[in-house]
């Protein structure tokens, strides 16, 4: 069975329920790290945030929560950003897409994979967690919409989107500013933790695998990488993540190709030797076998 208390912290992270937030939004600190000469990393309370600012406007990579944006927007300028003229979304979640809606009607443009419109549009069931979730407010959702990548000339550098399919979700992205050599994941990584495959988003691990192997050929040993969620990462640390999710899977389809059941998969504890260090997160180590139990299965 799904932990309960996982389904309240999944709650809290959804966009329709923004006074849910895992934190007080009032007592929300936005940090700010500087990877580049105009990229930023920003964390308050949901996934990080990439900013670019310079002579395009300002542009921003995923927007956590409506509540924070009037933090958020401080950050930005002071940042040396002006009014934000972009938004990247990673991911459909809500705790990367909620602070959409006030920057769409600010005259932010929104621009996001194909399935990220779709699913932003239409109720969505999260059978994992029994939750169904309304469509997103018009303006929250993206205007712009790729099948597969996209490239933006913005802020003196070249922003190439890159769709990976099925991990996180079916509308994962990743982001890169080439000339900065920094690197935004979404949730296709989250650092030091099993990640959450969404299955209901038709999620899996080999979309995960395949995702980190996307990044770390993109990736130097000077390439700052952020994750969905977690400090500022490098190419090392992914490369612990993608070997850690590949001893995992090959553990998971060998008790598959023996027949096993769920229940008996995760009684017998593939993972138990990656558990203690990758098994503290949002992810507790039956969660993340049974999501790729899953998704293995489909």
């Amino acid at each position: 069975m799904v932990n309960k208390n996982l389904v309240l912290c999944f709650a809290a992270t959804l966009w329709t329920v923004p006074a849910l937030a895992q934190q007080d939004p009032a007592t929300v600190q936005i940090q700010t790290q500087k990877l580049a000469d105009n990229v930023f990393m920003l964390m308050g309370d949901g996934g990080n945030i990439g900013l670019s600012t310079g002579p395009s406007g300002s542009v921003l990579i995923d927007t956590e929560y409506a509540p924070l944006n009037a933090k958020i927007l401080a950050a930005v300028r002071a940042a040396g950003g002006g009014d934000v003229k972009y938004v990247i979304n990673t991911h459909w979640h809500g705790d990367h897409t909620g602070g959409n809606e006030p920057l769409g009607k600010a005259g932010a443009l929104i621009i996001a994979h194909d399935n990220v419109l779709a699913r932003m549009s239409t109720e969505q069931f999260m059978a994992a967690f029994d939750q169904h979730v309304p469509p997103a407010p018009a303006a929250a959702r993206p205007v712009v919409t790729f099948p597969s990548r996209t490239t933006f000339h913005l802020n003196g550098d070249v922003v190439q989107i890159v769709h990976i399919a099925n991990a996180h979700t079916d509308g994962d992205s990743i982001v890169q500013f080439t000339n900065a050599n920094v690197i935004h994941t979404g949730d296709t990584y989250m650092k030091d933790v099993y990640p959450f495959i969404d299955v209901s988003s038709k999620g899996s691990i080999d979309g995960f695998i395949a995702a980190a192997d996307a990044v770390l050929s993109r990736a130097n040993a000077n390439t700052k990488i952020i994750p969905g969620h977690g400090a500022l990462a490098n190419r090392s640390d992914l490369e612990r993540f993608h070997d850690m999710l590949v001893t995992a899977r090959g553990k998971i389809q060998a008790l598959i190709d023996q027949g096993l059941s769920e229940d008996q998969v995760v009684a017998a504890r593939p993972t138990a030797e990656l558990d203690d260090p990758w098994g503290k997160g949002f992810m507790t180590p039956e969660q993340f076998v049974r999501f790729s139990y899953q998704s293995l299965k489909r």
